[in-house]
């Protein structure tokens, strides 16, 4: 069998077998368990007070939008919403039981994050100029990038 010379690094990600056998720094667990319950609680926010995130967190001006069209946006952020909690709940499967999967779901949120970054760079929602998801942007961001990196981290001895 061929193998690539990087597969090391690949075995991080998609290991040979999924078990609960974690080798990163344990605080890497933490900061999964912390974006999963900020993840969780926007994701259940967006399903039933939808019209207040739109309008508030991403600065949607759905006031300036027919009523159909903000009851579609409004109905868009609830889907989102089913989107992230069902994200976190595959997360806390990976945290309590299958921990070798813990690079993988920091990768995929990374991606999940990045791509809607793209998204909106190429497509961009009219918004106001302040808005509070901007912040909570970053602290994911910073958060999932420092948890991938701990999670990848081997320890060799004692966790810190």
């Amino acid at each position: 069998m061929i193998r690539p010379a990087d597969s090391a690094a690949v075995d991080f990600l998609l290991p040979r077998h999924v078990d609960n056998t974690y080798g990163g720094r344990k605080t890497a667990l933490w900061l999964l368990g912390l974006v999963l319950l900020m993840k969780s609680a926007i994701g259940l926010n967006s399903i039933f007070n939808g019209y207040t995130v739109a309008r508030s967190a991403d600065g949607v001006p759905l006031e300036t939008f027919s009523p159909e069209a903000a009851r579609a946006v409004v109905s868009l952020f609830s889907l989102l919403g089913v989107s992230h909690v069902v994200f976190a709940l595959i997360g806390i499967l990976v945290l309590f039981r299958y921990r070798a999967l813990v690079p993988l779901v920091f990768s995929l949120l990374l991606l999940e994050h990045v791509g809607k970054r793209l998204v909106l760079y190429f497509q961009p929602v009219v918004e106001a100029p302040a808005r509070s998801a901007t912040v909570v942007g970053w602290i994911f961001l910073v958060s999932m990038a420092a948890g991938l990196v701990l999670s990848l981290w081997q320890k060799r001895g004692s966790d810190l």
